[in-house]
């Protein structure tokens, strides 16, 4: 008996512990505390009376006086602690703050998702939003970024899906996709625009290093190349859903970089072929074409999102420069060759952003890739080419520091006829006789055109002279030789008129008498 009684005791102090516990939490309200209380109440009462509140012991079990009286003294000093602790948290809750706190930060992490990823001609999107901008306003004239963050959501469900595709026939397919997915999704969730670049460049490289181990150790036996496969497949899917966060980051100066590589490459505007002993002859159609397509490769690899396809937009630049080279000199171009030719093709398409693709090749690219390979060849090109424009001054381009200076401030440019000595001129020679046999050309040019227009005018004066006289020709004619006019028969015809009409038809007399008119009266 007293067995079942201690059961049933215990069990009574973890439900009164768990019913406490609960009228403790603040969070609650005033009247989820008032039902608990009076529910402990109801309890309080079978415990006087010695009636057990275990519904898994029989009716007929009871407790000892003693148990309920410590129970009830414990019972009212814990609900006297409770009273007063009730009295201390009237005033703002802080569990309610942090919560509201805790709201806030979510809804701005929601909203600063939604930025400009490509925008020149707009407002940068780090301006931070104005705070005294109305809900409805919003709403009413959506963001201009709205369009571009749409555009990054559906590529990177695109990288999602196709990242699955890509792993379903591996074995351990899904296990590399829960790994890449939770650590994208910590990177995320953690917000990586206010860490500091070395530690997410640390966790991102960390973290192809040691997958790339485990991809070793899993596909042992396996050709290289199918690691590597993974590895680029990895790449693309994390660096998809990275990019806003990881790309030209607040934390740097990659912004200002950009902007004064621009600036600097649109003061050389002025540099020309044959200053940077470029061996390329774009007269030369195939030429041309090939110049104008590496522009535009470098041009697009600020529009790619995966560094990967950053450096495939490189490698086609390069390759687009080469066949450029090869055509123009009929042989197999050099390096010697290249990097100039690469130089000249920076300066002419002026990347936007360029600072700031290489840094991201550089920080978030695979490793391995960078090192070998012909897409690190080019890489490593693009990136002295950058450093050489940088540092560029006259020696560089066999220049006084004079001219180099009158060049760069516009007041001079070696597209101009000026007055040189015979060292300069020596140089340039080749290139003004041929501007001067093409003035010569246009001159003469001008001089038949103006021939030509001058008899055109006289043709036009012969042309009215010849119409004058003819008319004058013509009324004179009709002057001389009046034309003989018949009055028209006014009258209804004659008989004798009609009989002429009728003298061909051999059956007239045939022919019934006409009808009269005759006046019916009425």
């Amino acid at each position: 008996m007293w067995t079942n009684q201690s059961c049933s005791a215990r069990k009574d102090v973890g439900f009164m512990a768990t019913r406490l516990g609960e009228a403790c939490a603040q969070s609650a309200g005033e009247r989820r505390i008032n039902e608990r209380n009076k529910s402990r109440f109801k309890k309080t009462g079978h415990l006087l009376r010695g009636e057990s509140i275990c519904h898994q012991c029989p009716p007929s079990v009871r407790l000892p006086d003693v148990t309920a009286v410590i129970y009830l003294s414990r019972l009212q000093r814990e609900e006297e602690e409770a009273y007063a602790s009730r009295q201390q948290k009237a005033q703002p809750q802080p569990s309610i703050t942090r919560f509201s706190k805790f709201e806030e930060r979510k809804s701005k992490e929601k909203s600063s998702k939604v930025h400009t990823v490509t925008k020149f001609f707009t407002p940068s999107a780090k301006t931070p939003p104005k705070k005294d901008v109305a809900p409805q306003n919003v709403q009413a004239s959506p963001s201009p970024s709205s369009s571009a963050s749409h555009h990054s959501a559906v590529e990177s469900d695109h990288a999602t899906r196709e990242f699955i595709d890509f792993l379903k026939p591996l074995k351990f397919g899904r296990e590399i996709f829960k790994q890449c997915r939770a650590f994208t999704e910590s990177m995320v969730y953690k917000r990586v625009r206010h860490w500091r670049l070395m530690n997410c460049l640390e966790c991102v490289q960390d973290f192809y290093h040691n997958l790339s181990e485990r991809l070793q150790t899993q596909f042992k036996g396996t050709a290289e190349e199918q690691v590597e496969a993974v590895m680029d497949e990895v790449e693309k899917y994390m660096m998809s859903r990275l990019y806003k966060e990881v790309f030209c980051p607040e934390t740097t100066d990659d912004e200002k970089k950009d902007l004064a590589i621009q600036k600097r490459i649109r003061e050389l505007h002025w540099v020309t072929i044959e200053m940077l002993c470029v061996p390329v002859d774009e007269e030369i159609p195939e030429v041309s074409d090939s110049v104008v397509k590496a522009i535009t490769d470098v041009i697009e690899m600020d529009s790619k999102r995966v560094p990967k396809e950053k450096l495939a937009c490189i490698t086609r630049c390069s390759k687009h420069i080469f066949n450029a080279i090869k055509v123009s000199k009929k042989e197999a171009a050099s390096a010697d060759d290249f990097l100039p030719t690469l130089i000249y093709i920076v300066l002419k398409a002026n990347p936007p952003r360029l600072q700031s693709n290489i840094q991201y090749i550089t920080r978030f690219c695979n490793p391995s890739r960078l090192m070998t390979g012909e897409d690190g060849y080019y890489f490593t090109n693009l990136c002295c080419a950058v450093a050489f424009i940088e540092k560029l001054d006259g020696q560089s381009l066999n220049l006084s520091s004079e001219e180099f200076e009158l060049y760069m401030s516009g007041q001079a440019s070696p597209h101009w006829p000026q007055a040189c000595g015979p060292s300069s001129c020596s140089s340039s020679s080749a290139a003004l006789t041929q501007v001067h046999k093409r003035l010569e050309v246009l001159t003469g040019l001008g001089e038949r055109q103006e021939q030509v227009i001058e008899k055109a005018r006289q043709l036009e004066s012969d042309l009215i002279d010849w119409t004058d006289d003819v008319e004058q020709k013509v009324q004179s004619i009709l002057e001389s030789f009046p034309t003989e006019t018949q009055t028209p028969a006014t009258s209804a015809t004659t008989p004798a008129a009609a009989s002429a009409i009728d003298a061909d038809n051999i059956e007239s007399e045939l022919l019934p008498p006409p009808m009269q008119p005759q006046v019916f009266a009425g």
